[in-house]
């Protein structure tokens, strides 16, 4: 149904931009080939998408009311603003994508619900400090027990190697898990899906932009805010799965880009402060305000075209 096309689009352009949020660390070190990284975390994130999808569903039919033709416009003024930005190689926010998209039909409409929203909100604040302190903790006492008992070169490397990969995979199925719901929930919540078929659909779709358009946004996420060691990436790829895991259990989609950052921000604060680069992370920053307020404008715009043709 051609209804679905928007959330097929926003699904490749989270999976493009997204990607590097769970393996951009781990490639840009050399831990981990890049086809290795697609393959693993294709998989993976199907699997978090299809068995723990559904827990994040609900969360975008209570901000608001939408129809079938509303959920299309929610999802294409998303996949915009992210293509947008994927192009300009910045990590964005398809949770703040699509939740600007819903409010901005919601307040043409005036179904928005602004008591889920701040609770969203919260879930949104809490996010990169949550990841920046797993990271800290992570890093402070497993540094310990890695430099007292691995203590070869070789066995540096080989438990890195698999450590990150297998960070990786962890990292992928939990933003299978949490972020589906991003991509296809606003069907679901306007009746044109049902949770497990939305599920599968949306995992398909986010697959589907890892393997065609992931490579450009990786750089930044890897080297152009902390620059990272092989034990970092692991650090942060591990903070990152468990901040997207624990809010899956909540059941609020919240941001891969919040959580990675904030986990290697919490890296370059355990190792020192001046290594964190302030410009790129007021150049995400800014992202992160353009994004739902973006594609709430654009969504509201695409709304009101939509009544107009409709002749009111």
């Amino acid at each position: 149904m051609w209804k679905l096309g928007g959330g097929i689009f926003l699904g490749w352009g989270m999976g493009g931009n997204d990607f590097a949020n769970i393996f951009g660390p781990s490639v840009s070190t050399g831990l981990v080939r890049y086809r290795t990284a697609v393959a693993c975390c294709s998989l993976f994130l199907l699997a978090g998408a299809v068995i723990e999808g559904p827990k994040c569903m609900a969360t975008m039919g209570k901000l608001g009311s939408l129809t079938e033709n509303e959920a299309f416009i929610a999802a294409l003024a998303a996949a915009l603003v992210m293509a947008l930005l994927t192009w300009l190689a910045l990590p964005a926010s398809a949770s703040q994508a699509i939740v600007g998209a819903v409010l901005g039909i919601g307040a043409f409409s005036g179904t928005m619900e602004f008591f889920k929203f701040y609770q969203v909100l919260v879930c949104w604040l809490l996010t990169p400090v949550a990841a920046a302190l797993f990271s800290f903790f992570l890093y402070a006492g497993l540094a310990r027990l890695f430099n007292r008992y691995v203590t070869t070169v070789y066995r540096r490397r080989l438990v890195l190697s698999v450590g990150v990969l297998l960070a990786g995979c962890y990292g992928s199925y939990s933003f299978g898990a949490n972020n589906v719901a991003n991509v296809t929930g606003v069907y679901v919540a306007s009746g044109l899906l049902q949770p497990r078929l939305a599920s599968l659909l949306g995992g398909l779709a986010i697959v589907s932009g890892v393997l065609t358009y992931s490579y450009r946004v990786m750089l930044t996420v890897g080297k152009k805010i902390v620059p990272l060691d092989a034990f970092s990436a692991f650090v942060a790829t591990m903070a990152n799965a468990l901040v997207l895991h624990l809010f899956t259990q909540v059941g609020v989609p919240v941001s891969s880009s919040q959580a990675v950052v904030g986990a290697v921000v919490g890296v370059g604060l355990v190792k020192d402060f001046k290594t964190v680069s302030n410009r790129m992370i007021g150049i995400i920053a800014a992202g992160w305000l353009f994004t739902p307020l973006s594609s709430g404008l654009l969504a509201y715009g695409m709304r009101w075209l939509f009544f107009w043709a409709k002749g009111g």
